[in-house]
């Protein structure tokens, strides 16, 4: 990769983060340095290990929109729930469990990722493949069995499933798909 290349993506990296993120720009910087050096091999692993800080900060920005469980309800985090998503084209993703005695549900968000490309068009076309469509917040939704599902300005996949279409629905009420839609810009 041309030294300049590398330089240039690491400044703009650089550039578009917080100053608080000290350190994902101290890696960035020793990722520069190794380079500077001729160490290519160490320069790429300090890049990916800041990707993989990047990712994390969106990761926990796109958990943020998860609702707050309702009264009485529990609510608990999936920290996993990413892993494997590079093998489903990258994205990030965020989940929470909710359970209330012996009633779950789970909502499963997903952004940027090939899946969610691949599922808009079911999800978009849902009546014409026969599945029940209602609005939340001026979302539309699929419901299909026990399961609804929505694309979030064709990129954030919001998937809940487990309890009963009502319980659900009131769950994504409390949602803010409109802030929802700017995610990560």
């Amino acid at each position: 990769m041309p030294k300049h290349l590398l330089t240039a993506s690491a400044i703009a990296l650089l550039t578009a983060m917080p100053l608080a993120a000290d350190e994902i720009t101290d890696t960035l910087q020793s990722a520069i340095e190794a380079y500077e050096d001729g160490d290519v091999q160490y320069a790429l692993d300090e890049l990916e290990i800041a990707k993989q800080k990047l990712m994390g900060l969106k990761t926990g920005a796109l958990s943020a929109f998860l609702p707050v469980p309702p009264e009485g309800w529990t609510r608990e985090d999936n920290p996993d729930v990413a892993q494997g998503l590079g093998m489903m084209g990258g994205g990030v993703a965020a989940e929470a469990s909710y359970s209330y005695g012996s009633q779950t549900y789970t909502i499963n968000l997903m952004a940027d990722n090939a899946m969610v490309a691949s599922l808009a068009g079911m999800i978009n076309n849902a009546a014409v493949m026969g599945m029940k469509v209602e609005r939340v917040n001026r979302q539309k939704f699929a419901i299909q069995d026990s399961e609804i599902m929505g694309l979030v300005a064709n990129r954030v996949l919001v998937r809940i499933s487990g309890a009963d279409v009502d319980t659900m629905l009131a769950a994504l009420e409390e949602m803010d798909f409109k802030a929802m839609a700017s995610f990560g810009q």
